[in-house]
């Protein structure tokens, strides 16, 4: 089995650059996804109190050893205050079944609680030891350097959209200049990336799903990323992406794509997020 890369933290934490994503995976299905994804070799598994399968994704983590494993989990805006934060992030690890997170992001910005106030709870659960590293969600460049100049303990990273549709170059370019791991949230565009010409030329090119040609580009680039699939055979397919890579040339094919199209837009006055008042 080819061995993943990964990025070390602020903390010295090793971050893989493929994860698991669980989002809108359906909890009777979401136990036996993250199983498979476990044994084909993922040891890093995102998830979030927001998908609402976390209790599902703590029964296939139970079955391994917890300190191979990297586990990320997200805060819903409406528990943004510090009580609400805190106390969501023992809800998370209950469900989990597990005594600590390595990631804990705040999912989304809440513009009706202070963010020194969501920061500062953040600080105290790594603190605590109940978090080994921090980071936040969907954040413009402009929101993450407000919130490096007030955080306690280092940023580590931002997960936002970001695939050969949607480039985001303001935030790779800011994260470049401090060192900030960026994480791939829609990694593959809901699919529609697989029909771009490009990326079906360097499939065929390399042998290679177009799955794979967008994830292999992710990680050529420092990126790390979270593709979800609850097919068995996608799921192994899209791990076996460390053994190869690709051309410079073709690297910059992919970054001559020119599209600048988003693939989610998240309400968060959803009950799900809930804003609150």
């Amino acid at each position: 089995m080819s061995t993943v890369p990964t990025r070390t933290l602020p903390s010295g934490d090793e971050l893989p650059l493929v994860g698991f994503g669980t989002y809108d995976i359906d909890p009777g299905t979401t136990t036996k996804a993250v199983r498979t994804a476990l044994e084909a070799g993922y040891r890093h598994v995102d998830c979030a109190e927001g998908y609402g399968n976390e209790r599902e994704v703590g029964e296939a983590l139970a079955e391994y050893d917890r300190e191979e494993l990297f586990v990320t989990s997200k805060v819903v805006p409406k528990h943004l205050h510090y009580e609400s934060l805190i106390s969501a992030s023992h809800d998370s690890l209950d469900r989990l079944g597990t005594d600590y997170l390595d990631l804990y992001l705040i999912h989304w910005p809440n513009p009706a609680i202070s963010l020194r106030e969501t920061l500062s709870a953040m600080a105290h659960l790594v603190d605590e030891g109940l978090v080994r590293n921090i980071g936040v969600s969907n954040f413009t460049a402009y929101q993450l350097r407000f919130a490096r100049q007030i955080a306690d303990v280092p940023i580590a990273t931002n997960q936002a959209e970001l695939h050969p549709w949607f480039k985001q170059p303001e935030l790779r370019e800011y994260a470049a200049e401090t060192d900030l791991q960026l994480t791939a949230a829609a990694p593959l565009a809901r699919t529609k990336v697989f029909d771009d010409p490009v990326v079906q030329d360097l499939a065929e090119k390399y042998g290679k799903s177009p799955a794979q040609i967008v994830i292999r580009w992710q990680i050529q680039n420092g990126i790390a990323t979270i593709p979800r699939s609850t097919t068995p055979a996608h799921i192994q397919s899209n791990l076996a992406v460390t053994d190869w890579e690709l051309t410079a040339e073709d690297v910059d094919r992919i970054k001559t794509i020119d599209r600048r199209e988003r693939q989610y837009m998240v309400d968060p006055t959803h009950p799900r997020y809930g804003i609150s008042k």
